[in-house]
C-alpha cells in the first residue's frame, strides 16, 4: 500500500487556491525512500504569491515510515568539530546582533534569558558550540533516536513537534537550520518562534535558495538534488522567505549564504515588538 502525500488545496503560504503543477520527478533514488512511500514528487506554482511547494505533504503514519531511518551525517556525534568550525560564525554573528553589535563576546545580552533552542537538531553541533558561546541549549527533534543520542552527550532535549513547546518568552535565540521546507504549514510554525523569543531575540534559519546563479545552474545541468529532496516540502528565494517573515512579525537583520550546503541562504531576524 503507498501512503499518499495529504493534497494542498490552496497554496499553504498565502491561502491562493489557483495552483498550477510546474514540475515532477522521480525522487526513488533518494536514500531514505521506502517502499511504502509516493516514487514521484510533483511540485506546483502559486499564481498570487510564485511560492514553489509540492503538490501536498505526509501524514504522521507517512512521517514515521520517512522518519525510520536517518542519514548517518544527521546523527549526533558525527564529526563533531567539523560542525563547530561550521557553526562558530553564525553564532558569533547572533551573539553579536544580541549585543547590539558590540563585539562577540560570549553569553547574550540578556543574562537572564539564555536558551538557545534548535529544532530539528539533525547532528547537534550547533547545540554544542552554542553551549560553548554560553548559551542554555535545547534541542528538540522528531526522531526519538536522535533525541536520546543528545541527551547521553549532555544537552537537554525533547522529542515531538516543537510547537508543543508552550513557554512564551524564553528563548533568546530559536534556530530552524535547514528545517523551515521540511514543516507543511510554515507561516503559523513562525508564528509560534516569535511567541517562544523574548524581547528583541533572534531567530535563525537557513535553506536552499532557489533564486541563485548556482540553482539555475544546476537545472541547466538537469543534476539539481533539491526538486528529488524526499523531505521538503517547499523551495525558497529570498524574497518570499523574507514575505513570509514580515508577515510572522520577523524583521530580517542579516543574510549570509550558506558554508554547508549548495545554493543555502542564512538568515538572522529579530522578534518585533
Amino acid at each position: 500500500m503507498t501512503l499518499e502525500r495529504i493534497r494542498y488545496e490552496a497554496c499553504p503560504l498565502c491561502g491562493c487556491e489557483a495552483i498550477t503543477d510546474l514540475l515532477a520527478f522521480d525522487c526513488s533514488k533518494h536514500p531514505l525512500y521506502k517502499p511504502q512511500l509516493p516514487a514521484e514528487i510533483q511540485w506546483c506554482e502559486c499564481f498570487e504569491c510564485k511560492h514553489v511547494f509540492t503538490d501536498g505533504y505526509f501524514d504522521a503514519e507517512a512521517l514515521e515510515v520517512l522518519f525510520s531511518t536517518a542519514h548517518e551525517y544527521q546523527q549526533p556525534g558525527h564529526e563533531p568539530d567539523r560542525g563547530r568550525m561550521q557553526w562558530a560564525r553564525v553564532v558569533e554573528r547572533v551573539t553579536a546582533i544580541l549585543r547590539g553589535g558590540g563585539g562577540f563576546a560570549a553569553a547574550p545580552r540578556d543574562e537572564t534569558i539564555s536558551r538557545w533552542l534548535d529544532v530539528g537538531f539533525g547532528d547537534g553541533t550547533l547545540l554544542f558550540t552554542a553551549q560553548e558561546w554560553g548559551y542554555e541549549p535545547l534541542g528538540v527533534d522528531l526522531r526519538r533516536a536522535s533525541v536520546e543520542k543528545l541527551i547521553a552527550l549532555g544537552v537537554p532535549a525533547r522529542c515531538g513537534a516543537f510547537e508543543t513547546i508552550d513557554e512564551p518568552g524564553s528563548c533568546a535565540v530559536v534556530s530552524l537550520a535547514d528545517v523551515l521546507e521540511h514543516m507543511p504549514f510554515p507561516k503559523p510554525a513562525l508564528a509560534h518562534v516569535r511567541k517562544l523569543l523574548a524581547a528583541d531575540g533572534l531567530l535563525f534559519v537557513s535553506m536552499p535558495n532557489m533564486d541563485t546563479g548556482s540553482w539555475r545552474v544546476l537545472d541547466r545541468d538537469r543534476r539539481n538534488p533539491y526538486w528529488m529532496e524526499l523531505e521538503h516540502y517547499h523551495n525558497f528565494s529570498r524574497r518570499r522567505l523574507y514575505a513570509l517573515l514580515a508577515e510572522a512579525g520577523l524583521v530580517p537583520v542579516w543574510y549570509g549564504v550558506s558554508h554547508r550546503y549548495a545554493c543555502g541562504m542564512e538568515v538572522i531576524a529579530r522578534r518585533t515588538a
